[in-house]
């Protein structure tokens, strides 16, 4: 009975979330070890099989391990990955599926990302150069705004704490708005840290070569719009 009372409740948070302006991709820690893995190499080539498993260091993916499509055991420095698709498990892609949804109709043509892959409920993993406190690294990071990066990369951060999220049974059908992104624009060098509580302070630096923007919000920003402005910012750029 319970079971049969939860699928409506989730279907209506579900569209209730669809309805409302472009989201985030959700954060994946749970992939598919059975559907094909994608991996675009520095050198130009190409990689497929199946994710066997990550080494990670604080968060941050070290190795990767996966299966070719002989079934050989590959071993992989992320150094040499340029970017890589990876399906979720069954209850990762639930949570996919809500950027997914929300964002199918707004793929430009000229994007380079695979859209299709991104339909199926693939997340987009990229190699970025990452300024981590002083240093600048370079890391393997999920991007979350795929079918509106044109303009502005948001990148998960490993380490950020959540904000409230919605939970039904256990299971998180919207999640909450983390406190801390690594956004990088086109025209810069390396992915940096935003932090909620510096958000007011950074807005013009972020938006701020968008004058429609900073009338709109200069003197009303809010950290839980962050989506919003950063998706209207990329509409409003293609003027």
């Amino acid at each position: 009975m319970k079971k049969i009372i939860l699928l409506p409740i989730m279907m209506v948070l579900l569209t209730a979330t669809c309805l409302t302006a472009q989201k985030f991709s959700i954060p994946l820690e749970g992939f598919s070890k059975k559907k094909t893995a994608y991996f675009y190499m520095e050198d130009g080539s190409e990689i497929k099989g199946t994710l066997s498993g990550f080494k990670r260091t604080k968060g941050l993916i070290e190795t990767v391990k996966m299966k070719d499509l002989d079934g050989e055991k590959v071993k992989m420095n992320p150094e040499k990955i340029d970017y890589m698709y990876l399906a979720p498990s069954n209850l990762g892609k639930f949570g996919a599926a809500l950027e997914t949804i929300n964002n199918v109709s707004s793929w430009e043509k000229e994007t380079t990302i695979d859209t299709t892959l991104i339909k199926d409920g693939y997340v987009l993993f990229e190699k970025v150069s990452t300024k981590v406190k002083k240093k600048t690294d370079d890391l393997m990071l999920q991007i979350l705004n795929p079918s509106f990066s044109q303009n502005i990369k948001v990148y998960h951060d490993p380490f950020s704490k959540e904000t409230a999220s919605v939970g039904v049974g256990g299971i998180t059908v919207a999640g909450g708005l983390d406190k801390s992104y690594y956004i990088k624009k086109a025209a810069d060098k390396s992915a940096y840290r935003l932090l909620k509580k510096d958000y007011k302070e950074q807005f013009a630096d972020v938006f701020g070569d968008c004058p429609e923007l900073m009338e709109k919000y200069g003197d009303n920003i809010k950290w839980n719009e962050f989506e919003t402005h950063i998706y209207e910012y990329t509409q409003l750029m293609k003027k």
